[in-house]
């Protein structure tokens, strides 16, 4: 299965001569209500042909949010940071402080119009990014996200280092993934992390590679050309 999900990594790709999609990088922490008001109008303005299509990393302040499938008993501790009800698929999630986050506005009728192909596109930019890094991330067929090994823990032991969840609206994509540079992981206690309790989660620094929000994001630059297409750096309207 494996395999053939490799194979459907490469279906994503723009034609040839279509513009390059846009790729915007916003300092500071962005609020998260800010960031999906933002999506949901571009993702519109794509769909109707007046905007291109984006990628936009940002980070965030300290928040959970809940997907479409969230399980009520899955927020351990619903008054340490706010949560937000979101349409993305998937179920509870957090955001903050070194922690990249990539929402991609993609138009899939411009590439292929199927949403495995789609997620299995994601799970490939995760994984050639962290092999920039020499980190080998991995998927797994009954667990969203991408996963390390930690046989420095015990046999079978395995953390999740990122994590996604897609929303799709007249086959154009918003939310997106999540990249564990430097959070702190402490955070991620307050949820059982997209519904997984018996693993656990990890980051770059904590893995031991010493890594730049930067040298993070120009990684995930090339990796995402190489699977979607060029892009284009655009300027921040809001800064």
């Amino acid at each position: 299965m494996a395999q053939n999900r490799d194979q459907l990594d490469t279906a994503l790709r723009a034609a040839a001569g279509a513009a390059p999609v846009e790729w915007l990088i916003s300092d500071g922490l962005t609020p998260y209500e800010q960031a999906v008001a933002f999506m949901e109008a571009r993702a519109a303005a794509i769909a109707d042909g007046t905007a291109r299509e984006l990628v936009w990393l940002v980070e965030h302040p300290p928040l959970y949010t809940a997907g479409t499938s969230a399980q009520s008993a899955d927020l351990i501790e619903p008054d340490r940071f706010p949560v937000f009800q979101t349409g993305r698929g998937g179920q509870f999630t957090y955001h903050g402080p070194g922690q990249r986050v990539a929402y991609a506005m993609l138009d899939l009728k411009r590439r292929t119009p199927d949403l495995r192909r789609y997620v299995a596109a994601l799970e490939a930019w995760l994984i050639r990014t962290l092999d920039a890094f020499n980190v080998k991330g991995e998927r797994r067929e009954d667990r969203v996200g991408v996963w390390v090994a930690r046989p420095e823990k015990g046999a079978g032991v395995e953390d999740k280092i990122a994590a996604m969840g897609i929303r799709v609206r007249r086959w154009v994509t918003f939310h997106g993934i999540s990249l564990n540079v430097d959070p702190d992981l402490s955070h991620f206690s307050g949820i059982v992390p997209c519904g997984v309790s018996q693993h656990g989660v990890t980051s770059f620094v904590d893995l031991g590679r010493l890594v730049s929000m930067p040298e993070v994001d120009l990684a995930l630059r090339a990796a995402f050309e190489e699977i979607f297409g060029l892009t284009e750096t655009v300027r921040d309207p809001a800064r």
